[in-house]
C-alpha cells in the first residue's frame, strides 16, 4: 500500500494549528435528517475519520448507544469526549481506518472519503464492504466538484462514485443534497449504499 502523506502526524498538526475548515460546529443537516428518522437504537454505527463528530454526539444524545467513532488523530476524539462525558472510551477508536476489524450495521461518511489520498478510494470501498454486516448501509455525503491535485478535500463525480462503489454496494440513493450548508450548496451528494 502506498504511504499516505495525509498520515497521523499530518492530521494531528492540522488540529494543533486549528486548520479545520471542514468543521462546521454541528451535525451536517443532510446527515442529521437521516439520523432523525432512524429507529433501531441497538444498531452498531461507525463514523470513521470522524473529526469532532457532531454526528456521533447527535446519535449518542438520541439513544444510539452502540455508536463508535474512529479517527487517526487523537485531538478530535478528546474534543468529543469533552462535549459528551458519558461517551464510552472503548467506543473512541484512535487508529487507522484500514486496520479496523469489526462489523457494523451502519457507517456514516462525513468528510472522510474526500480527505484520503485519491489512490486509496478503491481500498476505501472494499474496506467499507468488509466492515458492514450483510445488508448494512454506508450513508453520507460526497463532494461533487472536479477532482484535482489540490486538497484535501478532494472532489469527485457521480460517475466515479458509481464505478468505485457499484462492485460492493447496491446504490439506493446518490443525488444532489438539497439541504447543504451555504458554502457547500451544489457541491454535495447525499448517498445511501446497501452492502451486496
Amino acid at each position: 500500500m502506498m504511504k499516505n502523506k495525509f498520515d497521523r502526524s499530518y492530521w494531528e498538526l492540522r488540529y494543533e494549528e486549528n486548520k479545520t475548515g471542514w468543521n462546521i460546529g454541528y451535525a451536517s443537516l443532510p446527515i442529521k435528517e437521516y439520523i432523525e428518522q432512524l429507529e433501531d437504537k441497538s444498531a452498531t454505527i461507525l463514523i470513521p475519520g470522524a473529526g469532532n463528530s457532531y454526528e456521533a454526539q447527535l446519535l449518542w444524545n438520541n439513544g444510539f448507544i452502540n455508536t463508535f467513532v474512529l479517527d487517526i488523530a487523537k485531538q478530535p476524539l478528546e474534543n468529543l469526549k469533552n462535549r459528551v462525558e458519558t461517551f464510552p472510551n472503548n467506543q473512541l477508536l484512535h487508529q487507522d481506518f484500514f486496520e479496523l476489524n469489526k462489523t457494523f450495521d451502519l457507517i456514516i461518511e462525513q468528510t472522510f472519503f474526500c480527505a484520503l489520498n485519491t489512490d486509496l478510494r478503491n481500498q476505501y470501498a472494499e474496506k467499507m464492504y468488509q466492515l458492514l454486516k450483510p445488508n448494512g448501509k454506508l450513508v453520507g455525503l460526497f463532494f461533487d466538484f472536479p477532482l484535482t491535485e489540490s486538497g484535501p478535500p478532494f472532489g469527485g463525480s457521480i460517475e466515479e462514485y458509481k464505478s468505485i462503489f457499484g462492485k460492493y454496494f447496491k446504490i439506493k440513493t446518490l443525488e444532489r443534497a438539497t439541504n447543504s450548508i451555504k458554502e457547500r450548496q451544489g457541491k454535495e451528494l447525499f448517498f445511501i449504499f446497501e452492502r451486496l
